[in-house]
């Protein structure tokens, strides 16, 4: 499966407790919809991955397991690893919308002028933040997407 192919939707950010348990921080609209996913990842097979429990009502982290991992320091070993879905198990797109893996690799446009390119995006809890390949981040917020001519307006 190619790189394009895949969307990240979470990270291990953290052993839970001493059984081997691990906090996944979620991407999606809802920490829930991991009860669903189909978890790809290169550090163990997609069947190993089971949601347990939000770490609480209105986080976006989840307590997940993975087969065979039984102890805290099994869990470390799984720090920062990314989690994907199929592309092609997502639903189908409205007219006008879009995934924020789309527009990876589009321009982005402060006052006219280019002030990077698209290479992730980031959400620390106050709303979604473009990362530009210089180094640089900014909001996402208000931005205005033009597909037609790849590129993002941002104030």
């Amino acid at each position: 499966m190619s790189e394009n192919d895949k969307i990240l939707v979470g990270k291990i950010v953290a052993p839970q407790g001493v059984r081997g348990e691990v906090r996944v921080q979620t991407y999606s609209e809802s920490p829930n919809d991991f009860k669903q996913f189909k978890i790809l990842s290169d550090k163990f097979e997609s069947d190993y991955f089971k949601f347990v429990r939000p770490l609480s009502p209105k986080s976006t982290v989840i307590i997940a397991r993975i087969d065979g991992v039984n102890t805290r320091n099994d869990a470390e070993s799984f720090r920062g690893t990314e989690l994907f879905i199929a592309r092609d198990s997502l639903p189908q797109l409205k007219k006008g919308e879009y995934y924020q893996s789309d527009l990876i690799g589009f321009s982005v446009i402060r006052d006219g002028k280019q002030i990077g390119i698209v290479s992730g995006f980031q959400n620390f809890g106050a709303g979604d933040i473009i990362e530009l390949d210089n180094g640089d981040m900014v909001s996402f917020v208000g931005a205005v997407v033009d597909f037609d001519k790849k590129n993002i307006t941002v104030k």
